[in-house]
């Protein structure tokens, strides 16, 4: 799934975590970090730490990868 805003990650962390069984509660306890905070990723919430969100998402089974994108391919996003 490409990422292009926060609420992207939050809808791909709360599917995990559905997918997983597991409450929004038990989540944040595994992945060591508050309940206010899961809450706030997975609701799309920009300001969110992203050392956390690494975090969650290592602890969650996720992982991340960024694609090269050329400059010129680029101006046709903008």
């Amino acid at each position: 799934m490409k990422i292009i805003t926060p609420i992207d990650i939050g809808r791909i962390i709360r599917q995990k975590r559905k997918d997983d069984g597991l409450t929004l509660e038990e989540a944040a306890g595994v992945c060591g970090v508050s309940y206010a905070f899961f809450s706030a990723l997975e609701n799309g919430k920009e300001t969110v730490q992203l050392n956390k969100v690494l975090q969650v998402f290592k602890c969650l089974g996720l992982e991340l990868e960024a694609n090269v994108r050329s400059w010129a391919n680029l101006r046709n996003v903008i």
